[in-house]
């Protein structure tokens, strides 16, 4: 089935190691013509510099932004909402990486804690029941915080590469979801 996604400008916010040729976020870039943020450091992330690309790349939207953000992708933009929330239409987080986790690796304890305040946007959480990197009981949390629905994929690991999300189709049906959560927002708001 095909989606109508014109009146939006799509943007990718990958995870930590950004996200490769392979990868669904990449496939999506391609089909939506979406930007993907242009981080300077993928490897070290500083969560001032990721959170100036995703302002940029915000800022360079001629129409209203939905951000893809996957796995530490996700918790930037928990904290962009923090600082810029009004300038996102919506917000599509797959996989949220549990950055407050004890196991969490060195280059992700920046971004760490979560800013504690509900998204100001519509947003949808995917995640997975057998994620490597959240716990369900962590996921739900972060979908309970941000006060979004959250959808569960059995075991769908990370939902990368690994797990074999590659063009990850199916996806595209949650976005769509989110895409008429954001118009109905913006119908009310106007009317």
């Amino acid at each position: 089935m095909a989606h109508d996604f014109s009146d939006f400008d799509f943007i990718i916010q990958p995870g930590w190691n950004n996200s490769g040729t392979d990868h669904w976020q990449s496939h999506w870039q391609k089909v939506l013509g979406a930007t993907r943020v242009d981080n300077h450091e993928w490897h070290t992330p500083q969560l001032d510099d990721w959170l100036a690309a995703l302002n940029a790349a915000v800022d360079a939207a001629t129409r209203p932004v939905i951000v893809i953000a996957h796995s530490l992708g996700c918790a930037t933009v928990a904290h962009y909402a923090a600082r810029h929330g009004n300038k996102l239409a919506g917000a599509l987080l797959v996989a949220p990486a549990d950055v407050e986790r004890a196991s969490a690796p060195p280059p992700l304890q920046p971004f760490a804690p979560l800013p504690p305040l509900a998204l100001p946007f519509p947003a949808r959480v995917v995640a997975s029941d057998s994620d490597p990197f959240s716990l369900p009981l962590r996921s739900a949390r972060m979908a309970a915080l941000w006060q979004c629905p959250v959808a569960w994929l059995h075991d769908a690991g990370h939902i990368n590469v690994a797990s074999g999300h590659t063009t990850w189709a199916a996806g595209l049906q949650q976005l769509a979801w989110l895409a008429d959560d954001v118009r109905a927002v913006r119908h009310l708001a106007a009317g």
